[in-house]
C-alpha cells in the first residue's frame, strides 16, 4: 500500500447470534482460551493440553480408540483425512449420498483413487440396512469402505446406526462416519456401533471456532492403514506421520495451531463438565421447542419427526416468500444468522441450528420473533404463537 490513508481501519466485528448450520455460538470461556498467550507446539504445557484433548475427545466420541486427535483444518479436512488414509487406488467404496455432504465424501473417495459406488436416496431420507445390503450385492458383495453421514447438515436428517456394523462385516469393509453435526449434540458411540473411522468439526455442537477436525480410527482401521501398498496420497494429512507427533514420539510434522487446540480443550472441558447425557437432552429439548414454534407459525418441516435432527432443523420456504430476503432481514435488523438451503434445497429451505452453547430457549424465542417479522414483510402471516408453542415444548 502506497499511503497510510489506504490502510484499512481496525476491525470492529459485530456481534451476531449464530443460529445457522455452523459456525455456532462460541462460549465466552472458549474465546478467552483462544486469546491466551501462544505456546510452541512442543512446549511441555501444550503437550499436556494435547493429551487431555485426546482423552476428552475419546469420551465425546464414545470410544477407546488410541488414535483420536484433532486434525489441523475444518471438518472437510477430517473427511479427506479418512479417505486418503483408508483408501488406496482401486479400492471399492460404497458411499451413501442423501445430501450435499454424502456427495462430498464420494468425490473425496474418487480423488483418493477408489472405485466409488454411490447409493443415492432422496434428500431428507436415511438408508435402511436392507437397502445397504442390496447396494453391496450390486457391487459384488465386497467393499473396502462403507461411508455414511450421521447427521446430514444439508437436510437435517439423522441416520440410525443400528445394524450397519453387520453389513460392513459381511462385505469385509471398514465403516466410516461423518459426525460433523452430531458430535456432542446427540449420541455417536463409535465403539457401541462398531464404527471404524469418524470425523467431525470444532465449530458445530462443540461450540468452538472453526479450524479443527477431530478424527478417530479403530484398531481395525489402523491395521488397514499400516498394510497400505502405496503411500498416503496427502503428505499433510498422512496419519502415519501425524500420529508420531500426537503419540509418545512427539516427532515434528507441521506446526500445530496451538491456540485453536487450547480453545478446543476448553470447549471439550465445558462439554464434559455439563455431562454428555445432559448435553444431549438440552439439544433434544431445544430442537423440539424450535420445531414446535415453527409448526405453530404455519411453517412446514420436510424431514419426518422420527429421523429429524434436534440440533439442525430444515424449514421449507413458503410459496411466494423469498428465502434470501428473510435471511437478510433477520441478519440486518436483528443480528441473527440462519442458513439457506444447499444443493437441491437452494432457495427452497432454511437451516436453523440449535447447537452447543446456542441451544437455549432464549435464543429460540428471539429467533422465532425475528423470523415472524421477516415473514410478515414477505406477505406470509404466521398463524400461531411460535414463542408460546416453543416454551411449552421446552417444558414438556
Amino acid at each position: 500500500m502506497s499511503t497510510s490513508s489506504s490502510i484499512p481501519s481496525r476491525l470492529d466485528v459485530p456481534k451476531r447470534l449464530l443460529l445457522g448450520p455452523g459456525p455456532s455460538e462460541v462460549d465466552s470461556a472458549v474465546l478467552s482460551a483462544l486469546s491466551q498467550p501462544t505456546l510452541g507446539h512442543l512446549d511441555p504445557v501444550f503437550l499436556r493440553v494435547m493429551d487431555e484433548c485426546r482423552q476428552m475427545l475419546r469420551h465425546v466420541f464414545g470410544t477407546k480408540n488410541d488414535l483420536t486427535i484433532p486434525m489441523s483444518g475444518t471438518g472437510s479436512a477430517g473427511m479427506e483425512t479418512l479417505m486418503v488414509n483408508l483408501l488406496e487406488p482401486g479400492d471399492r467404496a460404497l458411499i451413501v449420498v442423501n445430501g450435499v455432504f454424502g456427495g462430498r465424501m464420494a468425490e473425496s473417495a474418487r480423488r483418493a483413487g477408489a472405485a466409488v459406488h454411490e447409493l443415492r436416496i432422496p434428500w431428507g431420507e436415511v438408508v435402511s440396512v436392507k437397502r445397504l445390503r442390496e447396494a453391496l450385492t450390486q457391487m459384488g458383495g465386497r467393499a473396502e469402505l462403507i461411508a455414511l453421514v450421521h447427521a446430514e447438515t444439508s437436510t437435517g436428517a439423522l441416520q440410525p446406526l443400528e445394524g450397519l456394523r453387520a453389513v460392513a462385516d459381511e462385505a469385509g469393509a471398514l465403516l466410516a462416519l461423518d459426525t460433523v453435526t452430531s458430535l456432542s449434540g446427540c449420541p455417536v458411540d463409535l465403539d457401541r456401533f462398531g464404527v471404524d473411522a469418524a470425523y467431525s468439526g470444532s465449530q458445530k455442537c462443540l461450540s468452538c471456532p472453526p479450524g479443527l477436525a477431530p478424527v478417530s480410527l479403530s484398531d481395525r482401521a489402523l491395521s488397514r492403514l499400516r498394510a497400505r501398498k502405496s503411500p498416503v496420497q496427502s503428505w499433510y494429512l498422512d496419519l502415519t506421520l501425524i500420529a508420531q507427533y500426537w503419540g509418545n514420539e512427539r516427532a515434528y510434522h507441521h506446526t500445530a495451531p496451538t491456540n485453536m487446540v487450547v480453545a478446543l480443550h476448553e470447549a471439550l472441558r465445558i462439554c464434559c463438565e455439563e455431562g454428555l447425557e445432559a448435553r444431549f437432552e438440552r439439544h433434544r429439548r431445544a430442537g423440539k421447542a424450535l420445531q414446535a414454534g415453527l409448526v405453530a407459525m404455519g411453517l412446514k418441516l420436510p424431514v419426518p419427526d422420527a429421523i429429524r435432527l434436534p440440533q439442525l432443523t430444515v424449514v421449507s420456504v413458503p410459496e411466494g416468500v423469498d428465502a434470501a430476503s428473510v435471511q437478510r432481514a433477520m441478519l440486518q435488523e436483528h443480528g441473527i444468522e440462519i442458513g439457506g438451503g444447499l444443493g437441491d434445497l437452494k432457495g427452497r429451505a432454511w437451516r436453523i441450528g440449535m447447537m452447543g452453547s446456542g441451544a437455549t430457549l432464549a435464543n429460540i424465542t428471539r429467533c422465532l420473533a425475528a423470523m415472524s417479522g421477516a415473514l410478515e414483510s414477505e406477505g406470509f402471516m404466521p398463524c400461531g404463537d411460535g414463542a408460546a408453542a416453543a416454551a411449552a415444548a421446552w417444558s414438556a
